[in-house]
């Protein structure tokens, strides 16, 4: 099944006056090609992406956006819990709880 196709602006909205390379690269590479890449489906690129946020400790705005794309495209409340509680035993219980607090706004939004 082919998945909708993900358009991205926020780089070039935000930045493309300041950082134009950096704006064309999130916007026509990173979420323009990677993001619709077809290898993996949208929901495993979802919880790759928050994993990875976790892990290095990112838990601030970046980590809401991307938890609310996973809600978006598929990700439970049963599976978030589980993968952030998986998470903690390799990248730390801090950071779960971190990523619980704005795990628990999304699925309760």
């Amino acid at each position: 099944m082919k998945e909708k196709k993900i358009i991205q602006t926020a780089g070039k909205e935000q930045l493309g006056d300041f950082a134009p390379n950096f704006a064309h690269f999130n916007d026509d590479i990173l979420f323009g090609e990677q993001w619709n890449d077809e290898s993996i489906s949208t929901k495993t690129k979802c919880i790759v992406t928050v994993t990875s946020l976790i892990s290095s400790g990112i838990v601030d705005s970046s980590l809401k956006y991307h938890l609310v794309n996973a809600k978006v495209n598929g990700v439970t409340r049963e599976e978030i819990a589980a993968i952030i509680s998986h998470i903690a035993f390799y990248a730390g219980w801090p950071k779960a709880w971190a990523a619980f607090r704005l795990a628990k706004e999304v699925w309760t939004e």
